[in-house]
């Protein structure tokens, strides 16, 4: 998917391709890489409710963690406030 936040700084193309898709609630697939510290991996994992199903792997030199996040969402304002959080995590990148 890439990151999908525009030169704005918002997430009005993805926001408009959740809106399209609709059928909520539905479990969302998350895909993000951020660096491989404790503390990213934290603030990452603390993004996401209990519920949700989180797969983490490392890089083969530890330097970052990529995670699969698969949550349900109620509708398309939960998944952009997902995607905003885990922004503010320094290194975080959107897949």
């Amino acid at each position: 998917m890439g990151n999908s936040k525009d030169e704005k700084g918002d997430w009005a193309s993805l926001r408009e391709k959740l809106e399209e898709e609709g059928n909520y609630p539905k479990v969302y697939l998350f895909k993000f890489i951020v660096p491989g510290d404790i503390r990213s991996i934290a603030l990452l994992e603390a993004v996401f409710g209990e519920e949700a199903q989180v797969n983490m792997r490392m890089s083969k030199n530890g330097k970052y963690a990529s995670f699969s996040v698969k949550e349900l969402m109620l509708n398309t304002t939960s998944i952009i406030e997902r995607y905003e959080k885990a922004m503010q995590v320094e290194g975080c990148m959107v897949l």
